[in-house]
């Protein structure tokens, strides 16, 4: 019962999150319609913010809908708050926190997705690192007949949610590998060195993977998908390991 109801917490937060980034794809569009662009920086920061506040328009239909789009920006960013302190307190408890702690040292993999991961799967032993792609829907699909083979696209079953975590956190791993960063190495930190080794061979073996991809022109889509199938299996190694 407990696990169902952190899986449904970290599936509400991810509803949230979709509702968010269409109010706030409305508002910028509401502004762009007026040819108001923000042009200070990255959007959606505290600076942003101030400067999303300080519009006040003449016209009441206009300033009615950009009042209600920001608003509804706002009360979307406080929920998503809420639920990220909770998924955040809840994966540290004894139950989740070892899993949660040694899979969050791979690049991509916060606390939010660890945490996503490990009550989507639920008990990892019951898999291998050759099985947990197929599991989660992230191997090529198969119409083979005979001596020709066939390969599609993949086959999209098993946990939709934990697939789409996967191939969000695998875009990390595009960028070199060349030294943690702060958040990264505090983690690293909190973990026995085994992990750390292990975490750190994970992390430029899947960087080495999008360079091979890369490489061989495929198209980005493709390759995060690639390397989100072999990041299930080092996030697999790692959730298995004993601390």
């Amino acid at each position: 019962i407990e696990q169902e109801a952190a899986r449904d917490l970290t599936r509400a937060r991810d509803d949230v999150r979709a509702d968010l980034m269409r109010s706030r794809h409305r508002l910028s569009k509401l502004l762009l319609r007026q040819g108001i662009v923000y042009t200070d920086g990255k959007a959606w920061t505290a600076v942003h913010h101030q400067w999303l506040t300080g519009h006040r328009f003449d016209q009441p239909g206009l300033r009615v809908a950009y009042d209600e789009a920001l608003e509804a920006v706002l009360a979307l960013e406080a929920r998503r708050h809420r639920l990220d302190v909770a998924i955040t307190e809840l994966a540290g408890q004894p139950d989740w926190a070892p899993v949660v702690t040694r899979l969050s040292c791979l690049r991509g993999v916060g606390t939010l997705t660890a945490f996503g991961l490990t009550v989507e799967i639920g008990d990892w032993r019951r898999l291998n690192g050759s099985t947990i792609g197929a599991f989660l829907g992230l191997v090529p699909s198969e119409d083979s007949s005979g001596d020709p083979r066939r390969q599609g696209g993949i086959t999209k079953a098993g946990n939709t949610h934990a697939r789409r975590l996967l191939v969000e956190a695998a875009w990390h791993h595009r960028r070199p590998y060349r030294r943690p960063g702060v958040a990264l190495r505090s983690r690293l930190d909190q973990v026995p060195a085994p992990v750390r080794q292990r975490a750190e061979q994970g992390n430029r073996r899947l960087h080495q993977r999008w360079t091979n991809l890369d490489a061989r022109r495929k198209r980005s889509t493709v390759s995060a998908v690639a390397v989100a199938r072999e990041l299930s299996g080092w996030c697999w190694s790692l959730a298995i390991m004993e601390d």
